[in-house]
C-alpha cells in the first residue's frame, strides 16, 4: 500500500507542550498549551565509541535510541490524559486515552477472522488512532471544535510527534496507519472505528452499573452506526446487558 504523506502542517492552536530541544523548540510558541502540562525530562548520556564499530554508525544508533525515548516519553500523556467525555459526565477516575486504546487493541486480537482483514494490522491500527491526542489532547464534541479544524489540530501534532521519533519506516507506518483510520480508507479501519464505539459504550455499560448513572448520550451517539458484523453484534450484546441491567435497576 502506497504510503500517504500528511498534509501540509499549518501550525494549530495545539494545546499539550513537549519541549523536545531539535523539532520543537521553534514551533512551542505557536501552541495553546493545556493547564498544568505533564512534567516531562529527557536525560541522555553519550557512550563511548565500541570498539570495530564506526563513530558514524555509532552517532546513528545513539540518535535511534534517543528519538525513541524521546517518543516514548512524550507518549506517557496518553497514560495520563484523562478521556473528557466521562470527565463532563462527573465520572470519577476516569479511563485514560491508553486505557481506551489498550481495549481496543485486545479486541481486534481476539475477534473472529473477518475475509480480507489483517488483524495485525487492526491491532497496530487500534494502538495509534489517538495517538496525535498526546499533543492536542482529546477533543469531543462538546467542545465545539469542527471535525475538519480537528483534522487538522490532529494531523499537525502527528506530524510533530514523527519528528520526535525521528522520521523512517517506523514514523512512516504510525502516519499510514493513523490516515488509513481517519478517512475510514479500509475493511481493517471500518472494523476498527466500529471497535472505538464498541469499547466506548462498554465503557459507559460499566460506568453505570459502579457510579449509578445513566449514561444515554454515549448510546444514543453509536446507535446504527456499526460497519462490520461484528461491531453490529458486539454492540447488540451490550445494549442486551444494559436493557437488562437497567430493569434491574428499575425494580430496586
Amino acid at each position: 500500500m502506497a504510503i500517504i504523506s500528511p498534509a501540509t502542517r499549518i501550525t494549530p492552536p495545539l494545546n499539550r507542550p513537549f519541549n523536545h530541544r531539535s523539532t520543537l523548540a521553534s514551533t512551542s510558541s505557536n501552541f495553546l498549551f493545556l493547564r498544568n502540562p505533564t512534567p516531562i525530562v529527557a536525560v541522555r548520556c553519550q557512550k563511548p565509541v565500541s570498539d570495530g564499530v564506526s563513530s558514524m554508525e555509532s552517532t546513528n544508533h545513539a540518535s535511534s535510541v534517543s528519538s525513541s525515548i524521546d517518543f516514548l516519553t512524550l507518549c506517557h500523556r496518553l497514560k495520563t490524559t484523562k478521556r473528557k467525555g466521562w470527565i463532563n459526565q462527573g465520572i470519577n477516575g476516569p479511563e485514560s486515552i491508553a486505557d481506551h486504546m489498550y481495549r481496543m487493541s485486545l479486541m481486534a486480537l481476539i475477534a473472529a477472522d473477518l475475509p480480507g482483514v489483517n488483524r495485525e494490522r487492526c491491532i497496530k491500527m487500534a494502538i495509534v488512532h489517538d495517538i496525535a491526542e498526546a499533543i492536542v489532547g482529546d477533543i469531543t464534541p462538546s467542545d465545539g471544535v469542527p471535525k475538519e479544524e480537528k483534522s487538522r489540530r490532529e494531523k499537525a501534532a502527528l506530524k510533530e510527534m514523527c519528528k520526535v521519533l525521528g522520521g523512517g519506516l517506523r514514523a512512516e507506518e504510525i502516519t499510514e496507519l493513523w490516515l488509513e483510520y481517519e478517512n475510514n480508507a479500509s475493511l481493517e479501519a471500518n472494523l476498527v472505528k466500529d471497535f472505538d464505539k464498541v469499547e466506548m459504550i462498554l465503557q459507559a455499560l460499566e460506568y453505570e452499573s459502579e457510579h449509578g448513572k445513566v449514561l444515554d448520550e454515549f448510546f444514543i451517539s453509536t446507535a446504527g452506526k456499526f460497519q462490520t458484523e461484528i461491531g453490529k453484534s458486539w454492540a447488540a450484546e451490550i445494549n442486551g446487558r444494559r436493557k437488562c441491567q437497567l430493569t434491574n435497576i428499575q425494580r430496586l
